[in-house]
């Protein structure tokens, strides 16, 4: 990491042809948490160069998930550099209306709890939009509060998110380019993103008060980030797209100190990212070539082995022809090589020659674990694969990482007490804890927390599906293993972050099984973060197993898996396991043992669809996607991606 002092956002300029796409400077960097970094940074320099010169500096700043990382390094910087904010001035973009100041939801809460709280900002410097007013009020209020901001000499550095229809600020679809702070309706679609912080779409404001687009670009300079594979379409729209009202973040592309700040996986869907050949020179190696055939097949609808060199020279990439010979030999290759990741086997096929299979013959059986952030996400996502392993003898065991239990309707509680109050008639003790439980739940408000009883039945709930699906599945009861990790069990969205406990759980459990493959989620996109969280675990503790010169880990195969929020590309996949029709219903039925996330899951996400239909969705365009390339054609298929140890 980079000292405090340096310039964090200088980088050694790429030549005009590579961003030819571009209208934003663009930085990528290999994670948030770099990312975040040099961001930090940024501010850190500009404070403190204000310091130096007797000024305020003026910062404007976001709330959401994007910007927690950059306000955790300035706490640090405080801290630990001592760093003062004594001459900081901040204007927050926005507030739901109406909002308690003291809400859970409130952003003046979120503010307090990620940043103020924990400096020493003068708290008559600290405006955020109040959402408490009345609708009277707010006219007068807004322009106000334009006025302070120029009172103070405007703002020295706005710092942005994305939302998923290109809103910055709540500035939705349609606001104008010289729009200004004020009262606005909230986007369905922003409402439904919102819906996982306040337990519901029907809890969330359908109002907001926020910055308009023409108060951020009279920033004198605006960082924009975005993190993660969901942010990718949007990103790519905004940063190479037309300006237009439907997506308000490309109005940034008239701004003249703008950097857009991107982890890997939010730049994606970059030209120069995705389809390098079209803005320079490559060097060709076989997982770009790979990429390219497949791109160029289904850009052209056409089978793998029917590309020509007219084709290949037509859509830029004439220097592979050169460099390889003709279209036939890469086309050959390229078909070869996805031929070889499908397998019936994905715990390998025994006394069968290996060398061109993605899981070793031996030794058969094999101990596979599978890790499931949450109760179902084993089925939704390898439901199929998982099967297929059982039905050929493996020894699987699953892991549930987390209880899941803030996912749970109130109403599934009351069914279940209503069950159970019946059936211990005689329990005194228990009755009168059902009947505390049942009226904390008549008086609870919209978002208000669970209580620890009944986060502690929702988690009951959750585990009686899980043990189902298992032994639908055939996996013994014995071999589920309900993890519990610490770090989810908050009652609240936000989370704690993983601690020791939760990599010594998972360590424990990976040194008692010694798996001979181990399947884990790299469903990243996952908008909770918990996916995110639960990979980590696993990679730090597998880490540490590695360190310790463990020799079982090092014959483990990692795969990671995906399907309840998106999908690997086939150009990444090194595994694909065909699912036929009475395999697809056996994963549906496996799915539908989940039945408090069944009809309507209190955490859709931006997908309407149930979490079946998604990924019955999904196992069917991968398989047809394989069909079109040239492969057989099966009814539906999961995929994957190996994880390799450095």
């Amino acid at each position: 990491m980079q000292d405090l002092a340096e310039n964090p956002l200088k980088r050694e300029p790429l030549d005009t042809e590579t961003l030819k796409f571009e209208k934003i400077n663009t930085h990528i960097y290999e994670d948030s948490q770099n990312a975040s970094w040099y961001v930090a940074n940024e501010i850190a320099s500009l404070i403190k160069q204000k310091q130096e010169q007797g000024q305020k500096a003026v910062l404007g700043l976001a709330t959401g998930s994007t910007p927690t990382k950059v306000y955790d390094y300035l706490v640090q910087f405080h801290k630990e550099n001592g760093l003062s904010f004594k001459n900081v001035v901040t204007f927050n973009l926005d507030e739901y209306f109406p909002m308690s100041p003291d809400s859970i939801h409130s952003y003046v809460r979120f503010m307090n709890e990620h940043l103020f709280d924990h400096i020493d900002i003068d708290p008559h410097n600290v405006h955020i939009p109040d959402g408490s007013l009345s609708k009277e009020e707010i006219r007068k209020y807004c322009l106000d509060y334009e006025e302070k901001i120029q009172n103070v000499g405007g703002i020295d550095i706005q710092v942005l998110g994305i939302g998923r229809t290109g809103h910055i600020g709540f500035n939705e679809p349609g606001s104008s380019l010289h729009s200004k702070t004020r009262l606005v309706r909230l986007d369905r679609v922003t409402r439904l993103d919102a819906a996982s912080d306040f337990f519901g779409e029907e809890n969330v404001p359908r109002r907001a008060i926020t910055m308009g687009v023409g108060t951020i670009m009279e920033s004198k300079r605006i960082i924009i980030m975005a993190w993660g594979e969901g942010k990718a379409p949007i990103v790519q729209q905004a940063v190479e797209g037309k300006i237009k009202e439907s997506v308000p973040a490309t109005f940034l592309q008239h701004h003249k100190n703008c950097d857009f700040v991107l982890d890997g996986a939010a730049s994606s869907f970059l030209t120069r990212i995705k389809t390098p050949w079209l803005v320079t020179e490559c060097d060709w190696d076989e997982k770009l070539i790979k990429t390219a055939s497949i791109w160029l097949s289904e850009k052209l609808d056409k089978a793998i082995l029917k590309l020509t060199n007219e084709d290949y020279n037509e859509h830029g990439m004439g220097s592979l022809i050169a460099e390889v010979g003709s279209a036939e030999q890469i086309n050959l290759s390229v078909f070869n090589q996805l031929q070889r990741t499908i397998t019936g086997w994905p715990g390998g096929k025994p006394n069968a020659d290996d060398s061109q299979r993605p899981e070793r013959a031996q030794p058969h059986p094999k101990t596979s674990l599978i890790f499931s952030p949450h109760p179902d996400d084993d089925v939704i996502s390898m439901g199929g694969t998982l099967l297929r392993l059982v039905d050929q003898g493996h020894n699987v065991h699953v892991a549930y990482q987390t209880s899941g239990n803030i996912a749970v309707f109130d109403d599934e509680v009351i069914r279940f007490l209503d069950f159970a109050t019946d059936v211990q008639k005689d329990n005194k003790e228990l009755q009168k804890k059902f009947k505390e439980v049942r009226k904390f739940l008549a008086s609870k408000k919209p978002g208000e927390l669970d209580s620890p009883e009944v986060q502690n039945f929702k988690g009951l709930i959750r585990k009686g599906e899980a043990l189902a699906a298992c032994r639908y599945c055939g996996v013994p009861e014995e071999n589920a293993h309900f993890q519990n990790l610490p770090f989810y069990e908050t009652g609240a969205v936000r989370k704690k972050p993983l601690s020791e406990e939760d990599v010594q759980i998972t360590y424990d459990l990976l040194n008692k099984l010694k798996p001979h493959q181990i399947f884990a989620a790299g469903d990243l996109s996952d908008p909770h973060g918990t996916h995110r969280v639960c990979l980590d675990v696993i990679f730090k503790a597998i880490q540490r197993l590695l360190d310790e010169g463990s020799d079982w880990i090092r014959n483990c195969y990692v795969w990671l898996y995906r399907g309840a929020w998106q999908e690997w590309d086939i150009a990444d996949m090194e595994m694909a396991v065909p699912i036929g029709p009475k395999d697809m219903a056996r994963k549906i039925n496996a799915i539908f043992k989940h039945q408090s996330q069944k009809d309507s899951a209190m955490f859709p996400g931006n997908d309407k669809r149930e979490f079946w239909q998604r990924a019955e969705q999904r196992n069917k365009d991968t398989a047809n996607r394989y069909n079109q390339l040239g492969m057989a054609e099966y009814e539906a298929m999961e995929g994957f991606v190996r994880y390799h140890f450095e």
